[in-house]
């Protein structure tokens, strides 16, 4: 019988802690995972608490088994997580692949550190944003969450659970080291007052069920192993069965839909923070911990006259192209400062560079950026 998390009130919590409690409060009953700094404390956290929930924890021999264990407890049925850094990510990508073409619900924990390679290990960076984005070979939509404290580790480990389950596939929680080991106030309300979406189940009769059929939607209902279903599921391009159909014609039915359930769910998926930018003459973006670092510098901005505001994106991807545009035609510019050699800003360019200037403050890990810096790419924005 499914426990629910009994856990609740306000705590003195860790990031990676709170990650693991919201992952509970979700209902996810399956961790498998291998121990990797920043990330380690979720897996700890699990394997204390999901025998007590009638879950269970599995150390694996490496990530790549990790995400294929998760993959498989999602289809007979569970919640599932995996919690890993940027090289555990590396190794999971094909795997991943394999989770969004076969839309698998699960949720991929990836506290950043400093790369590339080994890199910094036990220090931080944003260094995965476009791994989080295009990690693996092909097309398909993705969604990615950025938190910027143990709270919204809580809160949008939930999110992303509902996220994975809504639109059947693998969803990233996109944190940094700083916040996983950040330890802050964490509000845990009792968990039948957190709104949880729970997966969709077919209600067809075993013989009429195909996975992959749609019924107008763009997410087909589930079901799970040894549930009496017949059915056939894989990583190769398929039919609505299932199976293996390996022409144009169904390649041009299967992918562009792996991208459609997302872009057609935009405005549902993107959450976003601003501050200060309805009447802002400059927009500084910035996720995650960045987005806390800056506000000292937006501050002696403002106190130098010019008006400054904050665009954090909340959801990293998919992209929040339009409010984006729609700021890129009233401001005079934006400023970008990301704890890597600029990534994100790739894409605020794209978008708002036709309109507007913007500038790229990066930052390659390991520290913070200097409040002197930011303020000084403000005052060139706004000053022309």
């Amino acid at each position: 019988m499914f426990k629910p998390s009994k856990l609740h009130g306000e705590f003195f919590m860790q990031g990676d802690i709170a990650c693991a409690e919201g992952a509970l409060a979700a209902g996810c009953r399956f961790l498998g995972g291998y121990p990797i700094t920043p990330a380690t404390e979720v897996a700890e956290r699990m394997a204390y608490r999901l025998p007590i929930l009638d879950g269970v924890f599995i150390q694996f021999e490496d990530e790549i088994a990790s995400i294929a264990g998760v993959l498989g407890a999602s289809w007979a049925g569970v919640k599932a997580l995996t919690s890993t850094s940027g090289p555990g990510i590396s190794l999971m990508n094909e795997n991943i692949g394999l989770g969004m073409m076969m839309e698998t619900p699960c949720v991929i924990v990836n506290v950043q550190r400093a790369g590339p390679s080994t890199g910094l290990p036990t220090t931080f960076a944003q260094s995965d944003i476009m791994q989080a984005r295009f990690g693996s070979h092909g097309d398909y939509g993705v969604i990615a969450l950025a938190p910027k404290s143990p709270q919204e580790m809580f809160d949008l480990t939930i999110t992303a659970f509902n996220y994975s389950e809504k639109y059947r596939m693998p969803v990233f929680v996109l944190a940094d080291a700083v916040v996983g080991h950040m330890t802050e106030k964490v509000i845990i309300p009792p968990v039948e007052e957190l709104e949880i979406f729970e997966r969709v189940y077919t209600t067809k009769k075993p013989g009429d069920y195909k996975p992959y059929e749609l019924d107008g939607k763009n997410v087909p209902d589930f079901a799970k192993a040894g549930d009496g279903y017949r059915f056939h599921t894989t990583g190769l391009t398929h039919d609505e069965r299932g199976y293996p159909i390996m022409t144009e014609e169904t390649q041009w039915k299967c992918v562009p839909r792996l991208m459609e359930k997302i872009s057609k769910h935009v405005d549902d998926i993107v959450l976003l923070e601003e501050r200060d930018t309805e009447d802002a003459d400059v927009i500084v973006i910035a996720y995650g911990i960045t987005s806390r670092t800056v506000l000292p510098a937006i501050a002696m901005a403002r106190e130098k006259g010019i008006k400054v505001g904050l665009l954090r994106p909340i959801t990293i991807w998919p992209f929040p192209e339009k409010r984006i545009t729609e700021l890129a035609k009233k401001v005079q510019g934006f400023v970008v400062p990301e704890i890597n050699m600029g990534q994100y800003v790739l894409e605020v360019d794209r978008v708002a560079g036709k309109y507007v200037p913007v500038k790229s403050i990066p930052h390659p890990g390991g520290g913070f950026h200097k409040f002197d810096d930011i303020v000084k790419a403000i005052e060139e924005v706004a000053h022309g």
